[in-house]
């Protein structure tokens, strides 16, 4: 379904808003009250503190809903999109799994999926919209970097 051209694209960067807190609401809920929890897992010496979290998720958040949004103000609800929406929902499920019922090897499985739905909505991405593609790139990155730590921490504990 292509946009319609009649419908201001400011509502629809409202849904992908809305879509991205609701992933963020749902590992917000399983984080809550667990900074104890983090703080007493054996970490690795470059783990962050708990407190880098938060700020660093509102930014990738908000990068996640405009890249989606940047593809669907060229395609309309397009496969690239159906990418964009199982990432968003594998990643949503990471943090009860981790912290809610501390399963860490399953969190690493589900961080691992996470990884490479990511790398293939960059790979989707990319044709439709280089700047959508590229919005997603530090996600990637600290998603990388959160798999060390999960498998760090996994081994660790």
């Amino acid at each position: 379904m292509r946009p319609s051209r009649s419908v201001p694209p400011w509502p629809a960067l409202a849904g992908f808003g809305a879509a991205v807190a609701v992933a963020a609401l749902i590992g917000g809920l399983g984080v809550s009250g667990t900074a104890g929890e983090y703080q007493s897992l054996q970490q690795p010496d470059w783990a962050p503190p708990s407190s880098v979290f938060g700020p660093v998720w509102s930014i990738l958040y908000a990068m996640i809903a405009v890249s989606g949004w940047l593809v669907w103000r060229r395609t309309g609800w397009s496969p690239a999109l159906n990418w964009w929406v199982a990432q968003l929902v594998v990643n949503a499920i990471w943090t009860p799994i981790f912290f809610g019922f501390g399963q860490y090897g399953l969190a690493l499985f589900d961080i691992v999926v996470l990884w490479v739905l990511i790398g293939v909505t960059v790979w989707r991405f990319r044709p439709v919209s280089r700047l959508a593609a590229g919005l997603l790139l530090p996600y990637w990155a600290w998603v990388t970097f959160a798999t060390a730590l999960n498998a760090t921490i996994w081994t660790m504990n």
